[in-house]
């Protein structure tokens, strides 16, 4: 497929989806978000055993574009948030780890994508609140963080964002692309089907009360006991050998 305002890459296992919309700061527009969730259907059923999200320019995501939003109905503006959120659903949906490739500035929606870098929710100090971007940062940084971050609109840096648990890790410019790779052989070492079902099952249950997250949990981890994956894992470490796959590394 022909994409405007993306890049698809293909690296042995990896694949590495890039914003290439540099001269708007990589701002999240209705065509720039419809790509992304072509591309991230299209991987989904590849493949491929892991994603990076990246970004052209000198900043990852700006977040919404106003240029779409300002004068648009209600309507409009309502299609647009419901297609951000497709696009933030789907990412969570598809069975491979995503790695968000951070640099320069994250704002708003290109916060909640993330959930030597700085990250904001600027609503806080204009006339749009960032409602929607919340929910995904508030579910990562807890309540009362979430909501200095959404009030005042401050920027917060690399260091303050690991801290807060919006990212995993923190290293300098010219350590990232090596960072990104490392982080990626390590979430993809294993089953490719087992991780797959373990990502979307810890979607599902981590918004659950502790007994409906167990009970959740025994009747997905007991199915999954059936996979032959899971018997051929078992087997290799009874036998001290190294497991075969079906699909994976």
């Amino acid at each position: 497929m022909e994409y405007e305002h993306i890049i698809v890459e293909r690296s042995g296992d990896f694949a590495t989806v890039t914003m290439n919309r540099p001269q708007r700061r990589n701002a999240l527009s209705l065509e720039h978000m419809r790509e992304l969730i072509a591309a991230f259907e299209d991987l989904a059923g590849s493949d491929a055993l892991g994603i990076v999200l990246a970004g052209n320019g000198p900043v990852f995501s700006a977040g919404h574009d106003f240029a779409q939003v300002a004068g648009a109905d209600l309507p409009a503006v309502r299609s647009l948030l419901g297609t951000c959120t497709e696009l933030m659903t789907l990412m969570q949906q598809v069975p491979q780890p995503v790695v968000a490739r951070v640099h320069g500035l994250a704002t708003a929606a290109g916060c909640q994508l993330v959930a030597n870098a700085g990250f904001a929710a600027p609503g806080g100090k204009g006339g749009w609140f960032c409602h929607t971007p919340m929910v995904a940062v508030a579910r990562n940084v807890g309540r009362k963080r979430a909501m200095e971050l959404a009030l005042s609109g401050d920027v917060i840096d690399a260091h303050t964002a690991l801290d807060w648990g919006l990212v995993n890790r923190v290293v300098p410019a010219a350590a990232l692309d090596d960072a990104v790779r490392d982080l990626l052989e390590r979430v993809t070492r294993g089953s490719a089907e087992s991780k797959g079902i373990g990502k979307q099952a810890l979607y599902a249950q981590i918004d659950l009360d502790q007994p409906k997250a167990y009970a959740y949990a025994v009747e997905v981890m007991a199915a999954t006991s059936q996979l032959p994956d899971a018997q051929e894992g078992m087997r290799a470490f009874l036998e001290k050998r190294k497991p075969r796959w079906r699909h994976g590394r």
